[in-house]
């Protein structure tokens, strides 16, 4: 029997008389805060506010703007926070040395301000600049912030004050690379994490990132292990091991003692918890090299997993594997979420996992069962030299994929005839099938590739979806991106057999997937699509980002009526009580003239666009919005394109 899927019986009979008679856990942002990186550790992205309406949505007008170009030694264009609001205060993380800051609510007047210079270790860190922000505690007294560096030390910081939380740790400092069940080289150990840390009650849960594997030097690495601290003290309180050692359940996955110098494997995304039941969800990365398994044969546990823990001890309570011997890059990049929704007529306490692969993943958090069924289905093997991949994988059945998956002839645009052929040409040099068609050598006389439709960035990235409770809608930003998927032989650069690469030969214009720079896959490249998780099926889907310039004022494209295409980003989505709001990545110019993006405004039962504002940049991380004095705010993080991160807040006009 194939084990991709496994419970611990006692610990989930013990979570389950837990969850007898319990009720729906309010959410952390009813009193108009925004406590977590999500909104709530359930990670919903969802306020109950409902002062900014389809009304006046495009009343709103700048009411401060935090630029983050000073926090370091030069700017940054790629700020991906999500900052937090309590008690009339922001922070977030900002600038290249991941300072800590805290700020006016109504204002963006800076507070406080935390760095540690890391020195080398920062510089060679896998993981550098700002990161995507950091967590709050409530310990009854000033509040407390948790925030990892770029060099991998967790920082415990008075949330009053921005000092160092003296119990915590060495003078506020747990050192990530230490006890961690491996030796890890400080500089050479390509070990870090982007994301948040997780705090779920008295317990903090850092997760690991490592280097992105599409050419690893060595088939050794560093493993991803995942640890929970306490949040008192900082002494680490359990650790598990996403890459099981000799005698742990999952070990035999990794056949010819693979599992003994295969590294990664973390979770470089952002976790979820339930107090309640006290279980915390890990979605897991893939092992490493992201396209060649022919040095980790077998199915890989827990790589490409979601994992539930035990909130204070860390023990395996279920897990579900959404890819045997991943070899597309398709991990888990983003925040399971956590909802109780009622399905056939019965509350059901659900975790909904988004993909790279544009499905979802639906299953009861206490149990770890499917909600819908997920079939084990033949996929095709692979023929390059010495990979053995799955016989199988799984294949979600309910809800439907919410993006395109694979690539035919179908999939091609046909704006004009001459296009289409034109794209046939381009798509002839590849190997095309549905999702699941394994790489391929590439080689300059044969396919240059594997065409590969979701990209190896999704479908969903990290930014994740959101969710209505009062509705049972999830929502979730996905982009259409085609690659050519080929592998080569460098011994130069790697030990493996195997690394991403085109053969030798071929010119990066002969391997574009565009031509003359419109992409060869049909629009929408961006969307939004509603999923009634109650039913399991799809309400709606729109294009989401205005059509690019280059693609508008295109010559092959003149006279065609071109409908909006959406566009390619890191989109995040927020759920108020009376819209649904995303940002546009990239930039386009306006009708106005003014080069900029939109912070746009839908309604939730239908995706009808009902407002619009205008943004000098586009987004680059995901929007929240918290009650302050009695006023609204919604905030983003925008950046990109020589523009320096910022953090713009908008509200409405007083009366």
């Amino acid at each position: 029997m194939r084990r991709h899927r496994g419970q611990s019986g006692s610990a989930v009979a013990l979570a389950m008389l837990l969850a007898v008679g319990a009720e729906p856990a309010a959410a952390q942002t009813d009193n108009g805060e925004w406590r977590s990186y999500g909104g709530d550790i359930a990670n919903t992205r969802y306020a109950p506010l409902d002062q900014i309406t389809a009304d006046n949505f495009n009343d709103l007008e700048v009411a401060w703007r935090l630029r983050t170009a000073n926090f370091g030694p030069e700017p940054e264009y790629n700020l991906q926070s999500t900052p937090l609001m309590v008690d009339g205060v922001i922070y977030t993380t900002a600038g290249l040395r991941r300072a800590a800051i805290a700020a006016d609510a109504g204002t963006g007047e800076l507070l406080w301000m935390h760095r540690l210079d890391e020195g080398e270790r920062a510089e060679v860190a896998p993981r550098r600049r700002s990161g995507r922000g950091l967590a709050y505690r409530d310990d009854g007294g000033d509040g407390q912030i948790f925030y990892v560096t770029p060099g991998y030390r967790l920082i415990g910081l008075n949330a009053k004050t921005g000092e160092r939380l003296a119990g915590f740790g060495e003078d506020g400092i747990v050192d990530l690379m230490q006890n961690m069940d491996q030796e890890i080289d400080p500089l050479a150990g390509e070990i870090g994490l982007h994301a948040t840390p997780l705090v779920a009650g008295d317990t903090v849960v850092v997760g690991a990132a490592h280097v992105p594997g599409s050419a690893p030097r060595s088939m050794r690495n560093t493993k991803g292990y995942i640890r929970g601290f306490d949040a008192d003290s900082g002494v680490r309180k359990w650790i598990f091991h996403t890459i099981p050692g000799a005698d742990e359940y999952g070990n035999d996955t990794w056949l010819n003692d693979s599992w003994r110098y295969t590294g990664n494997t973390g979770v470089w995304g952002q976790i979820s918890a339930d107090l309640e039941l006290g279980i915390v969800y890990l979605p897991t990365e893939m092992p490493t090299n992201d396209y060649y398994g022919g040095h980790r044969h077998g199915d890989n546990l827990y790589s490409d997993s979601l994992v539930a823990v035990d909130m204070e001890t860390g023990d395996r309570l279920w897990h579900f594997q959404f890819i045997h011997h991943d070899v597309w890059d398709w991990d888990l990049p983003c925040a399971p979420i956590l909802a109780d929704v009622t399905i056939d007529g019965e509350l059901r306490k659900i975790v909904a996992q988004p993909s790279k692969q544009s499905w979802l993943y639906v299953f009861d958090r206490v149990t770890g069962e499917p909600i819908w069924p997920i079939e084990e289905r033949e996929v095709e093997p692979s023929n390059v030299p010495g990979e053995l991949l799955s016989l199988t994988q799984p294949y979600v059945t309910k809800p439907p994929a919410y993006d395109r998956q694979g690539v035919d002839l179908d999939d091609l645009i046909d704006f004009t005839p001459e296009l289409r052929r034109r794209a046939e040409e381009v798509a002839s040099r590849h190997r095309t099938g549905p999702i699941f068609t394994p790489p391929t050598v590439s080689e300059a006389d044969g396919v240059f590739g594997t065409l590969m439709l979701p990209s190896q960035a999704g479908g969903t990235n990290w930014p994740g979806g959101s969710y209505d409770p009062e509705t049972g809608v999830i929502y979730l930003y996905t982009f259409t991106q085609v690659v050519s998927l080929g592998l080569v032989n460098d011994p130069e650069r790697s030990d493996m057999n195997f690394i991403r690469g085109r053969g030798e030969g071929i010119s990066a214009a002969e391997a574009s997937l565009t031509v003359e720079g419109i992409p060869i896959i049909k629009p929408p490249w961006g969307r939004i699509t509603a999923i009634d998780l109650g039913e399991g099926e799809i309400l709606w889907q729109i294009p989401h980002g205005e059509t690019p310039d280059n693609i508008r004022n295109h010559r092959l494209l003149a006279g065609v009526d071109l409908p909006r295409t959406g566009r390619i980003g890191r989109v995040g989505t927020l759920n108020t009580k009376t819209l649904l709001i995303a940002g546009e990545a990239g930039t386009f110019t306006t009708p106005s003239g003014e080069v900029g993006a939109m912070l746009r405004a839908y309604d939730k039962a239908t995706g009808e666009e009902v407002g619009a504002v205008y943004m000098p940049a586009g987004v680059s991380g995901s929007p929240m919005t918290y009650l302050h004095e009695g006023r609204q705010y919604i905030v983003t993080a925008i950046s990109g394109g020589g523009f320096p991160g910022e953090l713009i807040a908008y509200r409405l006009p007083e009366e």
